[in-house]
């Protein structure tokens, strides 16, 4: 795909992508995803999203060339590829933050290289072709199992460890109230694997009905719409005594709705990075001492967060990119057992030829699409 501005995708020919590095390897793609993070560029949300780019950082695919470096992986490998390009040997990689790698993003304070994510990631191509470039080959494509259904490996390169790592970050324990804001895919996952931590209650709020009664069947959760609600913060509160939640998850970033002064000033004047209104609605909502978990996307430089507040309820506050390849062995006996099946998340199969189609369905929320899989 060919990113020609914003609200304008489209399929055409491109270059075959060339080994530049000795630990480069060449991935035939098999499967990509569009990803709503994907929507923020797709919206021109994003700084630095340049004409030209080949958007996706959520694919799977067979090894066809490596460079005279690589010894992890093989032609003919069939390989699941972390959203994040990490190098495995940096101080930030030493820590698991694969997400900040130092090297991938050198140029960066602060996210690591994602693949297709703007100028702002590193500036590589990403996955929803038909080949693609994959640095750092010798750490990041992890061999899929043989017995593992593709659906659900091309939802292990994001999908399943940013929900997984939003629960995660949640520092949840037995018998704790989560809510996530968002049911999107991300979102729904989050709110699945919330469970797996021992809490005894989880809420979604959103307000897209057909992704509400979706998460309430996955995720086998409360789901609740927000323009139902007179005040989503204050249902919160009458809804747990008036303490708050214990954990806050926020799975939605820059392009939330239900606040007219955000999206004012977040969406339509761009005075700040997107609007805030999922980040003020956690923050208020959960207990004194409670944790707020972030993995919306937010753009530089800033957003109207709610500092008082936090400071003042004492609140922990957690973000990051999910650190993949340090979930990755955890999830897969998720998948294996039956645990997970992150394949369920996904609502329609579109050839790559006709992306432009697929991003204009997946954005303006038709025909019940919950997760949307290109295949080229």
């Amino acid at each position: 795909m060919n990113y020609r501005g914003p609200y304008r995708i489209r399929a055409e020919q491109r270059p075959m992508p060339e080994i530049l590095h000795p630990e480069d390897a060449i991935v035939k793609v098999t499967r990509s995803c569009i990803c709503g993070s994907d929507l923020h560029l797709y919206h021109g949300m994003v700084p630095d999203t340049r004409v030209g780019s080949t958007f996706g950082h959520e694919f799977i695919g067979i090894v066809q060339e490596v460079g005279s470096m690589v010894e992890n992986v093989k032609v003919g490998d069939h390989v699941l590829v972390p959203f994040n390009i990490a190098c495995g040997k940096c101080n930030f990689c030493k820590q698991g933050l694969y997400g900040n790698c130092h090297e991938s993003n050198t140029m960066a304070t602060a996210v690591g290289g994602i693949f297709g994510y703007s100028h702002t990631a590193g500036g590589f191509n990403g996955g929803q072709a038909e080949y693609v470039r994959v640095p750092y080959a010798n750490f990041g494509p992890t061999v899929i199992p043989p017995d593992m259904d593709p659906d659900d490996a091309v939802l292990l390169t994001d999908v399943v460890p940013t929900g997984y790592q939003a629960a995660e970050m949640g520092g949840i324990k037995e018998g704790d109230t989560v809510v996530v804001f968002g049911a999107g895919p991300v979102g729904i996952m989050a709110a699945r694997c919330a469970w797996f931590f021992g809490a005894a209650r989880v809420i979604i709020i959103d307000h897209i009905e057909y992704r509400l009664e979706f998460a309430r069947n996955y995720a086998k959760c409360e789901a609740y719409n927000f323009k139902s609600l007179e005040d989503p913060v204050m249902f919160i509160k009458k809804t747990t005594d008036w303490y708050g939640a214990d954990v806050c998850i926020d799975c939605v970033g820059c392009e939330a709705e239900g606040n007219t002064l955000q999206t004012f000033t977040g969406r339509v004047m761009l005075m700040q990075a997107g609007s805030a209104t999922a980040l003020q609605w956690a923050v208020n909502s959960v207990k004194k001492g409670g944790i707020v978990s972030v993995v919306g996307v937010y753009g530089p430089p800033f957003n109207f967060a709610p500092m008082g507040n936090i400071l003042n309820k004492g609140l922990t506050l957690r973000a990051n990119q999910a650190s993949v390849k340090r979930l990755l062995p955890k999830l897969i006996d998720h998948v294996q057992s039956g645990r997970l099946s992150p394949k369920e998340l996904i609502t329609h199969r579109v050839p790559l030829a006709e992306v432009s189609e697929a991003y204009r369905l997946f954005s303006s929320k038709l025909d019940n699409c919950i997760k949307t899989v290109l295949i080229p």
